[in-house]
């Protein structure tokens, strides 16, 4: 972690490359895209789940790992398919449910970010994902 006034970088592997700046989504949870998003709205519909409620569409989901089915793979390509899935993936460990659908998505998915990055980053940030350099970066809270 690197940190200069208010911005924080973390550092991870670029997996699928892109760049998305956006809104962070950040929860210490995994999420399980079969069963636990709603595909016709992208909303994270799981019992429990602290995002329960949020809609995933143009954010930055930040996340330990995906959990559940392969078919969660698809969901995710179905949910890029109608524009609400999230524009970029960060994880600490990218599971092979959100490293697949974000490579049939074309969603930049950026892997091993440090779990401090869990709670130095909130929900409603503003955040770069630049996956071809590794980077997740805070720009403004």
């Amino acid at each position: 972690m690197f940190e200069g006034s208010d911005r924080i970088v973390f550092r991870g592997k670029g997996v699928v490359r892109g760049r998305f700046c956006g809104e962070a989504l950040v929860t210490d949870m995994p999420i399980s895209f079969l069963g636990g998003v709603d595909p016709l709205t992208g909303m994270v519909v799981e019992r429990g789940h602290e995002l329960r409620g949020k809609v995933l569409a143009n954010k930055v989901l930040i996340l330990p790992h995906g959990k559940g089915s392969t078919v969660g793979s698809y969901v995710i390509y179905s949910l890029a398919k109608k524009g609400l899935a999230p524009r970029a993936i960060v994880t600490m460990k990218a599971d092979i449910v959100i490293l697949t659908g974000c490579v049939i998505s074309g969603i930049p998915l950026l892997d091993g970010i440090p779990r401090e990055a869990l709670s130095a980053i909130r929900s409603g940030d503003m955040v770069e994902v630049d996956a071809f350099r590794g980077i997740l970066r805070r720009i403004s809270r």
